[in-house]
């Protein structure tokens, strides 16, 4: 996969790849700001913008106006925001390239941040916090954020409490767009049937006067800011929702090929030996699976499983079995050529997709400033070493820096934490 790259006088970063064989472009806008930017009290700040800068617009005052230009065409838009970046994408027949940015600059420059609106979308997020934390498998995640890194703007929800929430006004919306969207943390994605130069043209027509700013405050973390304590939520569900999570390494350590191997052999997919040992030989869940959260600074992984109220502890028991077995042994040679293929085979499927060979150029140079190609990252990946696997098992699964959540009807941790410390 090829990539070209430019930067405008004004510091905005656009990657570009072409692919001659679709007929649809994505077209990805990532902004350098995220939930680890915001202070307490402004915590759900860059995901109420990102809310609102689909509600109207000088040009589009009515938000199905923003809606219909795109979709009019048979194009598909949305946003998200993470703790580090927040990120506005347009996908369109390629025809359309032109107004995919019409629509996008217009959005991030032009919006209006009506009153009215402005209202009715605090009240759409308040709701989105009422539904997640009514839905266990969803608010456990929360929960487990809380209990690893406690105090630090990481350990906070991205969207924010409903107090925040209530109390976040529009001059401090427009002011928080006007701090954090400068032309410096802007980086331009795209990918599918266009060129290059088409697409520089298009970035400099519409955001070319876009001014930089000074750095950002994100509020920066070490290992040792992790807290590692136990977040227990008592209520009467039939399951008990429980994560166990640890301090882990930054997406800037070189060893992270290490650890999304480590990640991969302990919860990718059917074949992971979460999945085998908890569902398929012990039949203690129906859900069981792992992720990691890497950042510029710290990382964390997490698991998670639901199970039956009784069967807890010994559902945690068998997860810090299965994180003990990494720490004590090495991963057999056959299983670790099996779980690369699965990520290499992942990879290659992944692409196949304008917008998923957008993400992958426009994230990397947001969080790099390079762009490692699919073969690059394979190779990578092929290096890994059950050696390497194995010290950084030993490194990051310590039991003394498990952080523990639990919703469910228990009124005593200890038991729990016990389980899955192995105190």
């Amino acid at each position: 996969m090829e990539h070209e790259k430019t930067q405008l006088a004004n510091g905005i970063r656009i990657v570009t790849s072409r692919m001659p064989h679709v007929r649809s472009a994505t077209i990805i806008i990532y902004v350098r700001v995220g939930s680890r930017y915001e202070s307490a009290y402004l915590a759900g700040i860059s995901h109420f913008l990102e809310h609102m800068l689909f509600k109207g617009t000088e040009r589009r005052p009515d938000p199905v106006l923003i809606s219909e230009a795109i979709e009019g065409v048979g194009g598909i838009m949305n946003a998200s925001t993470g703790r580090e970046s927040t990120d506005y994408w347009v996908k369109v027949p390629s025809a359309h390239v032109g107004l995919a940015f019409d629509v996008l600059a217009d959005m991030l420059r032009h919006s209006l941040f009506d009153p009215v609106e402005l209202e009715k979308e605090r009240h759409v997020i308040v709701e989105e916090i009422h539904g997640i934390r009514d839905t266990p498998d969803d608010y456990i995640h929360d929960l487990v954020d809380q209990a690893l890194w406690n105090g630090h703007p990481l350990g906070r929800p991205i969207i924010g409490s409903e107090e925040t929430v209530e109390a976040i006004t529009r001059d401090e919306l427009i002011a928080y767009l006007h701090e954090h969207y400068r032309a410096d943390r802007l980086v331009v994605a795209a990918a599918g049937d266009l060129v290059h130069e088409q697409v520089v043209e298009l970035v400099e027509q519409y955001f070319g006067d876009l001014k930089p700013g000074p750095p950002a405050d994100s509020h920066p973390a070490r290992l040792a800011d992790a807290r590692p304590c136990v977040q227990l939520l008592d209520r009467p569900t039939e399951q008990a929702h429980l994560c166990v999570a640890w301090p882990a390494l930054p997406y800037t350590d070189e060893r992270r090929f290490v650890q999304g191997m480590l990640d991969a052999v302990l919860s990718s997919g059917m074949s992971s030996r979460l999945f085998k040992e908890i569902r398929e030989r012990q039949g203690l869940a129906y859900e069981v699976y792992g992720y990691l959260r890497e950042y510029a600074d710290v990382g964390q992984g997490v698991v998670y499983t639901g199970t039956d109220v009784e069967r807890a502890e010994r559902a945690l028991r068998a997860v810090r079995n299965e994180l003990e077995k990494l720490v004590r042994e090495p991963v057999p040679t056959e299983e670790l050529e099996r779980m690369k293929e699965l990520r290499v085979g992942r990879i290659v499927m992944g692409l196949e997709d304008s917008r998923a060979v957008a993400s992958w150029i426009g994230g990397q140079e947001l969080v790099f400033g390079e762009v490692l190609t699919p073969e690059e990252v394979i190779a990578r990946i092929r290096a890994v070493t059950s050696e390497e696997i194995q010290a950084l098992a030993q490194e990051l699964f310590r039991p003394d820096r498990f952080a523990l959540a639990v919703i469910g009807p228990f009124d005593d941790p200890e038991p729990l934490l016990t389980a899955a410390r192995g105190d």
